[in-house]
Parts: structure tokens; C-alpha cells; sequence
């Protein structure tokens, strides 16, 4: 199958109302998904790698053109619509586990909103496979915002803190 063709399936798929499409030919498996509950913003599309690709399976995510973010209409202007990104720095979580906000059950939290933190500065412990691995600030600042609760699950990559 050609990438064209693939490339009209998708578009096919996605101007449907299917949710799943799969489709076999030779030896080669095409399965095509559409989760209609996830909104992604995409700024540009070229950019959008397809991967997925190994031993003849092909999987891609469709993302409909004209999705609307809160139900606006096509008429507003798609500035009003952006929310401001809020202001200064995010300490992220540098690998998967669990989140905690102090070193025990009955001790007071490493930092809460309105607290002043140095770079180096402890603010929270990720466990990671029983290890506790400390948290620290890469800026100085004042904690603005604690975006996860004591003992919740964090990914990769997840904002944990934002210091002003």
C-alpha cells in the first residue's frame, strides 16, 4: 500500500464517524484509532512525526482539523481562546513514581505556596521502585503554585511546583 493511500484512509477515518479502522493487505496490518475524548493542540501539523511503524504495523492518532477548544464559536478570535501561560519557572518530575510533599507521614511539607527557595533546595521526594529521590530547585524563587497532591502518581516530565 502506498503512503498516499494511507494517507486518504486517514483522512477518510477522520471525517467519519468511526473510532476504529483496521484493514490487512499482504502482510501488512494498518489499525487506525480515534479517541474523540482527548483534545490536542497541535501548532504545526508538518511537524507531527507518524511513528508507530514496525514489521508492517502502522498505527496513527487522527486529530480532527476544525476542533474547537470550550465550545466556542468559529467566529471568536482564536487569540481569546489561548490561556496565558502563566509566569515563571516549573520544577518537573525527572522520572515516574510516586510524589510525596515531606520526608514522613507527620512531618511538615519540604515548601508550600508563598514560600521562599533557594536553587539546590529540597521541595518534594519522588519514589521511584522504593527509592526516595529528592526533588530540588533549579531556580530561587517563591512557590507560586504546588500542582500535585502528597502521595499522588507523577509521569515523566510532569510539573510539580511553579516558582515565580
Amino acid at each position: 500500500m502506498k503512503m498516499e493511500e494511507i494517507l486518504k484512509l486517514i483522512e477518510a477515518v477522520s471525517a467519519s464517524t468511526l473510532t476504529e479502522f483496521k484493514y490487512e493487505e499482504n502482510g501488512t496490518k494498518l489499525n487506525l484509532k480515534k479517541e474523540q475524548q482527548k483534545v490536542e493542540i497541535v501548532q504545526n501539523a508538518a511537524s507531527i512525526p507518524l511513528t508507530g511503524i514496525s514489521g508492517g504495523d502502522f498505527q496513527a492518532t487522527v486529530l480532527p482539523q476544525n476542533m474547537a477548544v470550550s465550545g466556542s464559536s468559529e467566529n471568536a478570535d482564536p487569540e481569546e481562546n489561548l490561556e496565558k501561560e502563566p509566569e515563571g519557572k516549573l520544577i518537573i518530575s525527572p522520572l515516574v513514581g510516586t510524589f510525596y510533599a515531606a520526608p514522613a507521614e507527620d512531618t511538615p511539607s519540604f515548601v508550600k505556596v508563598g514560600d521562599k527557595v533557594e536553587v539546590g533546595q529540597v521541595v518534594g521526594i519522588v519514589e521511584a521502585m522504593k527509592l526516595m529521590n529528592e526533588i530540588e530547585s533549579e531556580c530561587a524563587g517563591t512557590v507560586a503554585e504546588v500542582l500535585v497532591e502528597n502521595g499522588e502518581p507523577v509521569e515523566y516530565g510532569q510539573p510539580l511546583f511553579r516558582i515565580v
